[in-house]
């Protein structure tokens, strides 16, 4: 294993990228502004990031062989989304530097070790418990109350792997419908708004964060984003320094995006953690076309041992709207609207829930 400080890239070396979907196209693109090269790993033979690679190798993550032939052909190896197998993230590590740690997975693949982690550092996150059974699910909630949100504890996203329970509803079948026997409990957060924190931080301990993203989703998957969002200074604030506080735990080497829930009470409004994204994000998107870098430059400058940017956001607001299912037929209309850029992914055949593409709108600046 090699020590992130000890990786400099130059321009024409190669960053190897495990998986093919929408963000490690987005990540091959801007390392190629940058003059690396990039190869992705996928099991997909439709993986969108393969048609903007020269070099490609669709393989099972259990296949050691390809694997070790893949890590042969790159410098460094990053990923773009969390769910890695530890196997694999092994058996590349061995060769070649894996950036972010393949250790911080242990820790952000795991919900229960991730708010563990988030406490430690003496951070707030809703109330939460462990829980392996029907009888340790009753005991969670005669601790945290209800309503509360019941999740698995690894492999959920968009809203898949949780379940909200309320007064009245049947505790053995809510169980038995999650399918698992390792979950948590969290209490539900009447919160006032839903933001994110995209930070990026350097081998040598560099951190910058873009502005405060305020983030709506609908059917549990991300529709809209804005920044900055509707905070006050003071909180916009702390939520960066949160955000920088985990990086700086974790040695994080690379992107990453905090997930917070924003509370109104009667000492004002204040921030808990809800979830920690090792890898670019749907909510920094907005970056690509509304500020001086982009959160995948940023991640792909990290990783390669190159000093970070100075994140400079363009206008007023940039609003980031995904495009989902079949709206993604739609995107001429978004061609001739002013201030817009649209981004399509190339994913084939749109289906329901699944992301196709997003289109950014900046709101230029009126100040003189």
């Amino acid at each position: 294993m090699t020590d992130a400080k000890q990786v400099k890239l130059n321009p024409g070396d190669t960053i190897g990228i495990l998986g093919g979907g929408q963000l490690g196209r987005m990540l091959a693109m801007a390392a190629a502004r940058l003059g690396l090269r990039c190869q992705v790993f996928s099991p997909d033979p439709d993986s969108p990031a393969f048609d903007v690679v020269l070099n490609a190798t669709c393989a099972e993550y259990a296949d050691v062989e390809a694997l070790e032939l893949f890590a042969h052909d790159v410098d460094v190896i990053t990923y773009e989304f969390e769910n890695v197998p530890a196997a694999a993230a092994m058996v590349l590590d061995a060769r070649r530097p894996v950036l972010p740690n393949r250790k911080i997975l242990e820790t952000t693949q795991d919900r229960l070790a991730e708010k563990d982690f988030v406490t430690r550092l003496g951070i707030g996150t809703a109330a939460y418990a462990d829980v392996t059974s029907v009888a340790s699910l009753r005991d969670a909630i005669a601790k945290i109350g209800l309503p509360a949100v019941l999740k698995t504890r690894r492999f959920g996203y968009d809203g898949k792997g949780q379940a909200i329970i309320r007064e009245g509803d049947d505790i053995a079948k809510v169980w038995t419908s999650l399918a698992t026997k390792s979950a948590i409990l969290e209490a539900f957060i009447p919160y006032e708004r839903e933001i994110s924190v995209i930070a990026a931080r350097s081998a040598t301990g560099q951190v910058e964060c873009f502005d405060v993203t305020e983030n709506e989703h609908r059917d549990h998957i991300l529709k809209i984003s804005r920044a900055p969002a509707l905070i006050p200074d003071a909180l916009a604030e702390e939520a960066r320094s949160i955000a920088g506080k985990i990086a700086t735990a974790l040695d994080y080497v690379g992107v990453l995006a905090v997930e917070m829930f924003v509370l109104g009470n009667g000492s004002g409004p204040r921030v808990l953690v809800n979830e920690i994204a090792p890898r670019v994000h749907n909510s920094g998107h907005w970056t690509l076309d509304g500020a001086s870098v982009s959160q995948f430059e940023q991640h792909i400058r990290a990783i390669a041992g190159w000093p970070l940017g100075k994140p400079v956001r363009h206008g007023e607001v940039v609003t980031m709207t995904n495009l989902i299912g079949d709206e993604i037929n739609e995107y001429e209309k978004w061609l001739g609207v002013p201030g817009a850029t649209v981004h399509i992914y190339g994913k084939g055949a749109p289906r329901p829930g699944r992301k196709m593409g997003h289109v950014t709108e900046v709101r230029p600046s009126t100040s003189k």
